[in-house]
């Protein structure tokens, strides 16, 4: 095999339809646009979803479901995450500060998920009720009621 042998496979590549040029060309006249009506003119093209004025589907059917603007904003924080913070009291600023949630978070959620070894304070952020048994068996409380 030399480099000057080289092709693409054949079918591969295709030549661009010329339309136009002819009635040899088999695109000639009206260039495979057809006779007539908006879209046999240069420009004649409406917007995606357009019926010609009837009422479009998109617009028939009715609306359904509902999106929650602050879905996302309260963060789920592991009962081990909780050995990362060095404060002894912890927050929202806490947590945000030592890097367990995002700086974006709103609020936050403690659940059962690993252990924890040293006593600490929760404040101001939700608590599970495994969560809050293995905080308060490691010698924590949970000074806000904000529990589930």
């Amino acid at each position: 095999m030399e480099l000057n042998t080289i092709k693409p496979a054949a079918g591969s590549k295709q030549e661009r339809r010329r339309v136009g040029r002819g009635i040899g060309s088999g695109f000639g006249k009206t260039a495979g646009r057809g006779h007539k009506g908006q879209k046999s003119r240069s420009g004649g093209f409406h917007k995606v979803g357009f019926e010609g004025g009837q009422m479009p589907l998109q617009r028939r059917l009715p609306k359904r479901g509902f999106v929650s603007m602050t879905q996302g904003a309260t963060e789920q924080v592991r009962l081990a995450d909780l050995m990362r913070v060095t404060s002894e009291v912890i927050d929202l600023l806490a947590l945000k500060q030592a890097g367990v949630i995002s700086g974006s978070a709103q609020g936050a959620k403690v659940f059962l998920k690993g252990e924890i070894t040293r006593a600490v304070q929760i404040q101001g952020i939700g608590v599970t009720q495994g969560a809050r048994k293995a905080i308060e068996a490691a010698g924590g409380t949970i000074l806000d009621q904000k529990s589930e």
